[in-house]
């Protein structure tokens, strides 16, 4: 039987809800690792981090990843096509999230534009960004 893996997710966000990577970074994910050693490595990131609050670390199993991969995805399109970003803009992607952290994160921020025939979000189950 093969040990459980586990894997350090996280870096530096945008918002202190952290749900949203800061500009011009990108989510780490270091791994994998026994318990033991994930929650070393989480303790020394952690460690050398503790000054910025905008960071974040968590340990999360293998299995539990699987679940972790749902990004809301839009913005403001240039027409009702929604084909193009508008002018200007930039797409924009949330995540990642549980699957019902992405629909409760889709709902929110739909709600915010829904006067908008120009906003559009999707969830989405792989990261644009690539």
């Amino acid at each position: 039987m093969s040990e459980k893996k586990f894997y350090v997710i996280g870096g530096e966000y945008a918002d202190s809800a952290f749900t949203r990577i800061a500009t011009g970074k990108t989510l780490e994910k270091y791994g994998p690792y026994t318990a033991d050693e994930a929650r070393a490595f989480w303790r020394d990131i952690t460690g050398r981090t503790v000054d910025n609050a905008m960071v974040r670390y968590v340990v999360k199993a293998d299995e539990d990843l699987e679940d972790s991969q749902y990004y809301v995805v839009g913005g403001e399109y240039a027409d009702s096509d929604f084909h193009e970003i508008a002018a200007g803009k930039k797409l924009e992607v949330y995540g990642p999230f549980a699957r019902q952290q992405a629909l409760d994160f889709w709902r929110g921020i739909t709600s915010q534009t829904i006067d908008s025939c120009l906003h559009r979000y999707d969830i989405s189950r792989n990261d644009p960004r690539g």
